[in-house]
């Protein structure tokens, strides 16, 4: 459904037929494709799109685009594999997933992450009762990050009465499956296994708490009715527990592991191909919206919380949005803490494809039984570079420099090898390398690892 135009869009949009007109004088080349349809989630962080769209940054490169929301991750995913959107907002575990088949088998592609971080665990009020005093607390407060081995004892006790416990998760190959189970490991909680080479891809075998998928919109009502006990999902649907008084965000996933990849904007490969141009704009847009959306120390984000709080892009309560988006984030109702980059869409170079972060999601896959055999570290970087695709990024970031949009600094230094500095700043203190997957997954006492299978 196309976006109704407000009067100044309106003007864009002839704007928009003469920058067609006089498109030479500005670009070597057309774009290969100027009208475009892109999808998205309702969760805050499909927000670059938005901005990029409302700013008139799409418009600046020559495209014309119109949003659409989608009903959930696999519709998403298969319309862009089908064809029907030239690209979307994703699951940084999307791509990958396809590529090397889990689900859908396709080839996918990134050149632009769309932010870091965004999303929290949060449990019911039951749940977090019976947490509580296992919590270690200062000044009448919870300490933060909480731990998952407060939540085990509260498992045992479902287990002893015969009940299961159950937690749900946006999507198979989805960040907050990952953190969630990474959460959940690290306190000593088994998060179940998949088997795909036996047909079993519940995600469930030997698992201690049961993960399943419930579409994010939907998290709130379905820990309201009981059908599960917590979620993972991102924003703003943890706050918006809070604001129901039905849930407790227990630890936000910058708590579990520092500035992750959270979604990326995919394309599949052929698209990508036989739009080569039209490729690079796009991201040249995307880089121009993620840095308005964190310059000035986030001085932009209550305008972008206006934006994204219209029916048209999250719908939900702009209060609701704004307590994660200004940087901070409300936990137990009343403890409201400064968490400046639980949402980060430029900062620590976010918007970067890098190889490090995609080898990450394979390192998951590989210890959850997504991926069933042990693969040389040499097949993760392979991997990565089929799908991560950073030589875009790079030309539209020269593109946005000599046009004076943006200055060398706000980029990697272009002799860095796609690989951020390892990683220490964990909830468990594991250290991620890039650069050695297998190493980094034998360090893990829960999960597959080496020649290890179900």
């Amino acid at each position: 459904m196309r976006h109704r135009l407000s009067p100044n869009r309106r003007l864009s949009v002839l704007g928009l037929t003469l920058s067609l007109l006089t498109a030479p004088l500005l670009h070597a080349a057309e774009p290969e494709k100027a009208e475009l349809k892109l999808g998205f989630i309702k969760l805050t962080d499909m927000a670059p799109l938005a901005i990029a769209y409302e700013k008139g940054f799409f418009e600046d490169e020559g495209l014309y685009v119109t949003l659409e929301a989608q009903a959930n991750w696999k519709v998403l995913l298969d319309r862009v594999i089908d064809g029907e959107l030239d690209g979307a907002h994703m699951l940084s575990g999307q791509p990958l997933g396809a590529t090397i088949g889990f689900g859908t088998k396709a080839d996918v592609v990134t050149a632009f992450t769309m932010d870091l971080n965004g999303n929290a665990i949060t449990v019911s009020n039951d749940v977090w009762k019976a947490m509580k005093p296992h919590v270690p607390m200062a000044d009448g407060k919870p300490v933060h990050p909480i731990k998952a081995d407060a939540l085990k004892p509260v498992i045992e006790q479902y287990a002893t009465a015969g009940k299961p416990f159950n937690l749900g998760m946006v999507f198979p190959v989805s960040t907050h499956n990952y953190e969630l189970r990474y959460w959940l490991a690290a306190g000593g909680i088994n998060p179940g296994y998949y088997a795909p080479e036996k047909g079993d891809i519940s995600g469930q075998i030997d698992a201690q708490a049961l993960l399943s998928v419930t579409p994010p919109p939907q998290m709130p009502a379905t820990l309201e009715a009981g059908t599960i006990s917590g979620y993972s999902v991102g924003e703003p649907w943890n706050q918006a527990a809070v604001f129901k008084g039905i849930g407790v965000p227990v630890v936000a996933d910058y708590e579990i592991r520092k500035n992750m990849s959270e979604k990326v904007f995919g394309v599949s490969r052929s698209w990508a191909e036989a739009n080569p141009e039209t490729h690079k704009r796009l991201v040249k847009a995307l880089i121009r919206a993620g840095k308005w959306l964190d310059e000035n120390d986030n001085a932009n984000r209550a305008e972008a919380v206006e934006i994204l709080s219209r029916p048209e892009y999250v719908g939900a309560d702009a209060k609701v949005i704004a307590n994660s988006m200004t940087g901070t984030f409300e936990f137990e109702k009343g403890d409201k803490r400064e968490v400046p980059d639980f949402n980060v869409f430029f900062r620590y170079h976010a918007t970067y494809p890098y190889y490090s972060d995609a080898i990450w999601y394979l390192t998951q896959m590989r210890r959850w039984g997504q991926i069933s055999e042990a693969k040389p570290d040499s097949w993760y970087l392979q991997t990565a570079k089929r799908v991560f695709l950073p030589d875009i990024y790079r030309e539209a970031a020269a593109e946005l420099i000599s046009e004076g949009l943006a200055s060398p600094d706000d980029f990697p230094a272009t002799d860095e090898d796609g690989f951020r500095e390892p990683l220490a700043d964990t909830i468990d203190g594991v250290v991620y390398d890039g650069h050695q997957p297998n190493a980094y997954l034998q360090q893990f006492s829960i999960g597959l690892k080496g020649d290890s299978a179900l």
